[in-house]
Formats: structure tokens, sequence, C-alpha cells
């Protein structure tokens, strides 16, 4: 379907569109967050080649998938498009140029499922080429993000599933450059990426829609507990981040200076702890969306922090 000028946002292209679809200037913070594991687990940057192809799978993959989110949730966007308001006045990462483009007739379904069955693609054979268990991760987590989207009316226990495919593209990078890593530091960075994603991410954002999301019977921890228990969530959720930043970082195979730690420590207090308690004070949907937003930045400071130890190493 061709869309015209009447049936977009003023000031949107058709390539803006389809990268509004995969949500890509949220999407871009999270790429960050395989290079952080590659490079804290390596210690120095890998072959060009490998990299290459590594920058190229990631940007595919998160692309798929991100947009995956809406096309095996298009039927239920349309309901809530319908029955609800999306402008919330919350400045929101996921939604910069436009939100659900193809449940709002901006792009067509068959338009949006090309775009990530394409990308998709693209991403299995980097992953295959860089190591076929990273091709197993990939596949694993574009089967999980189905499941989060088909259980989206069923059970608010989705939340584990969403953990569990913000923790992929970390793991898969590791296997990308190591074949036989550490089992004890992938766990350990499993659970940092998935406290990050439940306290900063998942919860957050759907407090900024609980109540659309009871008139709609969507199935979310701010829904089924409500307020009290949904911050107990976050910051219980969020401290264990911080404490496994401080672990990884203590147990990653190339040494870091106190100070590295400090830092990284530091930056995880302003990005997760300081915004999270802030949401407990005010319990308000725009300091949940300001966690949201903020904690969107941690994978990028905790590869900042790791470039500037690999360069210092390096010299």
């Amino acid at each position: 379907m061709n869309i015209s000028a009447t049936h977009r946002p003023s000031g949107i292209s058709r390539i803006k569109l389809f990268l509004a679809l995969s949500r890509t200037t949220h999407g871009l913070l999270d790429m960050a967050t395989p290079a952080f594991a590659a490079l804290i687990w390596l210690g120095e940057f890998p072959p060009a080649e490998t990299m290459l192809i590594g920058l190229l799978t990631t940007f595919a993959g998160y692309t798929a998938v991100y947009a995956l989110n809406d096309v095996v949730g298009y039927k239920e966007d349309k309901k809530k498009i319908r029955q609800s308001n999306l402008n919330t006045g919350l400045k929101d990462l996921d939604s910069v140029w436009v939100r659900h483009p193809m449940a709002q007739g901006m792009l067509s379904f068959r338009a949006g499922l090309v775009w990530a069955s394409g990308w998709a693609v693209v991403a299995a054979i980097g992953a295959y080429l860089l190591n076929p268990v990273c091709l197993l991760i990939f596949l694993a987590g574009c089967g999980l993000e189905s499941m989060y989207c088909l259980l989206l009316k069923i059970t608010h226990h989705r939340v584990i599933v969403s953990g569990g495919v913000k923790t992929s593209g970390g793991i898969a990078a590791i296997y990308a450059v190591d074949p036989s890593p550490s089992l004890f530091f992938l766990a350990a960075l499993f659970l940092l990426l998935f406290f990050w994603e439940v306290g900063g991410q998942n919860v957050p954002n759907d407090w900024t829609d609980v109540e659309e999301d009871r008139q709609l019977e969507v199935k979310t921890i701010p829904v089924t507990f409500g307020e009290n228990y949904s911050l107990y969530i976050i910051l219980g959720s969020l401290l264990l981040a911080w404490v496994m930043t401080g672990i990884l970082f203590l147990i990653a195979p190339v040494r870091f200076q106190p100070y590295h730690i400090a830092l990284a420590m530091t930056v995880a207090a302003f990005l997760l702890l300081k915004p999270a308690w802030q949401l407990y004070r005010s319990k308000t949907p725009a300091d949940a969306m300001e966690l949201f937003n903020r904690a969107s930045y941690f994978p990028l400071s905790l590869l900042g922090i790791t470039l500037i130890n690999v360069v210092q190493q390096s010299i």
C-alpha cells in the first residue's frame, strides 16, 4: 500500500515509518548491549571481519525483532488505537516519529511483514557466519518475542519472557567472539540484563499505559498488582541490576581498575536507582517514562566505560 501525505503525519517519510516500526531510535541504544558484552568478555577489539559482520547482524537482528513485535501484535494494536488515544503527551523513545505505524494504517501489514522478514534473513545469515550458536539464540529470541505478544491478555508473567528477549543479544555476542565462554560469566550477564529490562524498561513502560491496558484487559504487572507492588518490583530489580553491574566488572576476564568499577556503579545509580526513587516518591506516569528513557541509556554507558578500559590497555 502506497502511503499518501494524508495518511502520514507531516514530515514523516516512508523510510521513517519503517524505522518507527522497528523503534530504531530506541533500538540503536539497545544495540550497545552486544558490543558491550563482546568487549567486556574479550578485553580487546575482535578481528575486523567479525566486527563488520557483528555490526550488520546486530542492526538487522534488533530491527527485525522490534518490527516483529508490531507484526505479531498487529490486531491487538489496531484494537488499542480504536479504543484509546496513543497521544499520551509523554516523551517515549519508542515513538519519536510515530507509534505503531502499521496499526494506524500508515504502513500496510504486508509491507511491515516484508520489512521484518528481510532483516530477519540478514540477521540469520550473519548470526550463522559468526557462530551457529548465535543463529539458535536469534531464533529463540524471535520465538520469545512472538510469545510475549501472544501472551498480551493471558498473563502478566510475560515480563519474564521480555527479560529473556533482552538478554539474547548480549549472550549471542559473546558466543560470536568465543565459542566456549564461561557459563558463570554468561549467567552474571544474563542476570544484569534481565533485571535491567524488568525494572528499567518493561514495568515502567507498562506503568505509562496502565489506564488503557485496564480498559483493554491487557495483563501487565501494574494492571494486575497496582502501583505499590509494581514499585517493589522496579526498585528490587534495579537494585539487583546495580549489584550485578559491580559483580560483572569484577569477574570480567580483563582487569578493570577500581575507578572503572566505581564509575560503572555510579552511572548505574544515576540512570537506574535515582529515577526509580523519584518514581517511588511521585508515582506518576511522567516519572515512569523518565525512568524508562533514562534506563535506556544504561547499556550504552557500560559500553563507554568498557571502551575506555580497552583503549587504555592498548596504549
